[in-house]
């Protein structure tokens, strides 16, 4: 949160990078460290951090939760797929949602996540929140990791400008023995264990202030049981939802369909292009035609050994060529798209011209001819 404001005063230190994206980066580490499949982060404002970690390839969830709903409808806009998210669709699924409510209260919706963030949050919660928030973010969320980040007090006598706190909003600033002693007890409670670091080093000679922004980063010591998240489960949402995306993703077979039509397509007319080229090579050349038939295994290595060993060489009679699907699947982004050759059959079966016994894909040339 208000990490502009804050930065105004940092910079004086001339942090490299700037904090709060030394903060980000520090989410992202922790992200490729523990490869969580759901996160969501609490106070998300302007949905910076969504959008960075929306790249990171193993989360398929992310959520986001703000009291001001302003502040995210200002940016959710990031958050949206782009063309070339439809155009080449991701081998994982990812769903986006932000909400607008209180991390003082729960909701249905935030419960099942590996990993929750609370990213320069706590300092901003009136008293009376701040004795919810462990109740609800440890004790109802219960996620497997959670991150919390606050203003190290110390610190400030090194920023010039701050005379109580860094932010006009902030409710309080704790020391390194007050944010510690804060969540070791919410540890304790809750059966987490929590480890202490931070971002924003303390000058040479001054390591005793400690970091600028201290981190505690709290993983669950045993595994959350389902009687217990439903014991916990309010029966109505609380939370208002103000953005949802659903990226497109391989997993649904209508782009997983589009993009191995695509694909079968794209390579056969490679294919085919190579045979017709050989094939005016040796009509040129009448000497070379009495000595070697053409073959499609010589346009690249890969293809020749397969025509080979496996005998599946593309061909034409009269005005069609025959590209046979044996040699399309085995081209490795085929292959890896359609998993089988019964799946490769089904996805393009009505989407692409084939033989009369299915085993190829063909193209008739009589038009090209007359074309060209």
């Amino acid at each position: 949160m208000d990490k502009i404001f804050q930065e105004e005063f940092t910079q004086i230190t001339k942090f490299e990078p700037p904090l709060y994206k030394q903060r980000y980066q520090f989410v992202k580490d922790l992200v490729e460290k523990y490869k969580p499949k759901k996160v969501a982060d609490l106070g998300c404002a302007d949905c910076s951090l969504l959008w960075m970690l929306k790249f990171c390839s193993c989360i398929e969830v992310l959520a986001g939760l703000d009291i001001c709903a302003s502040i995210m409808k200002e940016k959710m806009h990031t958050l949206s797929p782009l063309p070339v998210d439809y155009l080449q669709p991701s081998e994982r699924s990812l769903t986006v949602t932000l909400h607008h409510g209180s991390v003082a209260h729960k909701d249905p919706c935030m419960l099942g996540f590996d990993l929750v963030t609370c990213i320069e949050l706590i300092e901003h919660l009136e008293e009376s929140e701040l004795k919810k928030f462990p109740e609800v973010v440890f004790g109802f969320m219960a996620p497997r990791i959670v991150v919390v980040s606050t203003p190290n007090s110390e610190f400030n006598t090194l920023l010039p400008g701050v005379k109580l706190y860094r932010h006009p909003d902030h409710k309080f600033e704790w020391s390194q023995a007050q944010f510690q002693s804060w969540a070791l007890e919410t540890a304790r409670c809750y059966d987490y264990s929590v480890e202490f670091t931070g971002v924003g080093h303390p000058p040479t000679g001054m390591e005793k202030i400690g970091f600028c922004t201290q981190i505690g980063v709290f993983v669950r010591k045993y595994p959350q049981t389902s009687e217990s998240v439903q014991s916990e489960k309010p029966t109505e949402a609380v939370y208002k939802t103000v953005f949802k995306a659903v990226y497109p993703s391989l997993k649904d077979e209508k782009y997983l369909q589009n993009a191995v039509i695509r694909e079968v397509i794209f390579t056969a007319q490679i294919i085919k292009h190579r045979l017709m080229s050989k094939r005016e090579e040796y009509s040129d050349d009448p000497e070379r035609k009495s000595k070697s038939q053409p073959s499609m295994g010589r346009f690249s290595d890969y293809l020749e050994k397969l025509v080979v060993e496996k005998n599946m060489e593309p061909f034409v009679s009269g005005n069609e060529v025959y590209i046979p699907l044996a040699t399309i699947f085995s081209f490795p982004k085929v292959n890896r798209l359609c998993g089988t050759f019964e799946k490769l059959c089904k996805l393009i079966d009505g989407k692409v011209t084939l033989s009369s016994d299915g085993s190829a894909v063909m193209f008739n040339i009589e038009h090209e001819n007359e074309e060209n």
